[in-house]
């Protein structure tokens, strides 16, 4: 045999080898990857009313600097009127800080089409080449509780309807946000979806605004389930009424959240601020210090891995910033 041949023949043996090495620790890492997932984990979590609720009034470069500290990389954006001159900075802070933007805040009306809001906010997401999610919310519609539940859909989807196909034009979906009253039930956003048929349609379910809903859950979940955007969590304290209280604080959150964890939903969850504590990573830091206290009650040691692993990177930081 020529030297040539061999050493072709040798070349090729070793790729394989090498190749078949290379295949296997790369199928390790997706399997410890799959192994690990969990739909409470932190990586899945996203901030949510920490804009105006925050007395320290952060700004985008100090907001993105606590979440990054928290290990949290994703953000919903709740807003107000002073917030506005803000909007590309804060998209532009987040995109530098690699924190994704999970959803803007919108409240509208009847008639959409003349809301400076909802074209302000299309225009910002537009120009900054943003395709995320408008976390809806539709009121002050009138005569409401003279209508029937069909003219209720009706006038309720007219709004919705164009919200949604404006938003589809720039790539973006539209959540439906419960938050009471009649649009806030999920029966009724589920017949909406099922009235309008719109693809980039679903359904934001909060928590905080379930106070009416607790027993009804295990039954309604499954239907929304399927159209499900994200899960906000909180606390839920039983009785009368029913109190928002930090999670693992509360006797109801636990099993409303084993129910989604035995689901199969892998969406996003939210984790929020709104009542739990006037500085935005004060009540952060509580809800998910509170959140593994829920999870080491269902046994879910694959989430708990992944505070822990983050905790450990910041200790390890710190150290390393203090000998500099």
């Amino acid at each position: 045999m020529r030297k040539s041949t061999l050493t072709t023949r040798l070349s090729f043996a070793l790729a394989c080898v090498l190749s078949a090495f290379l295949w296997s620790c790369n199928t390790s890492k997706e399997t410890d990857t799959v192994a690990t997932e969990s739909v409470f984990a932190l990586s899945n979590l996203v901030a949510w009313c920490i804009v105006p609720f925050d007395v320290k009034e952060r700004g985008p470069v100090e907001r993105a600097q606590m979440l990054k500290e928290l290990g949290i990389t994703r953000l919903a954006y709740d807003w107000r009127e002073k917030h506005i001159p803000e909007f590309d900075e804060e998209i532009e802070t987040l995109k530098k800080n690699n924190i994704a933007l999970q959803a803007f805040w919108l409240y509208s009306g009847p008639n959409p089409e003349d809301d400076p809001h909802l074209k302000i906010i299309l225009d910002v997401l537009e120009r900054q080449k943003v395709k995320t999610e408008i976390w809806c919310m539709v009121g002050s519609i009138d005569n409401l509780d003279q209508m029937t539940q069909q003219e209720k859909i009706e006038a309720h989807a007219k709004p919705i309807k164009y919200i949604a196909e404006k938003a589809a034009e720039i790539g973006c979906k539209v959540g439906l946000y419960n938050h009471g009253g009649w649009y806030g039930e999920p029966e009724n956003q589920l017949a909406l979806i099922d009235y309008l048929k719109m693809d980039n349609l679903g359904i934001v379910y909060n928590f905080h605004h379930a106070k009416e809903h607790i027993e009804r859950f295990p039954t309604f979940f499954p239907k929304i389930q399927p159209y499900l955007l994200s899960l906000n969590l909180a606390g839920l304290q039983k009785g009368n009424p029913v109190k928002v209280v930090p999670i693992g604080q509360g006797d109801a959150e636990q099993e409303m959240m084993q129910i989604v964890q035995q689901s199969g939903y892998k969406g996003p969850i939210g984790i929020i601020n709104e009542d739990t504590a006037p500085d935005a990573k004060v009540g952060l830091s509580m809800n998910i210090e509170g959140l593994q206290d829920v999870l080491v009650a269902l046994e879910d040691s694959a989430a708990l891995k992944t505070y822990r692993q983050h905790s450990s990177g910041s200790k390890k930081a710190a150290v390393a910033s203090s000998k500099n």
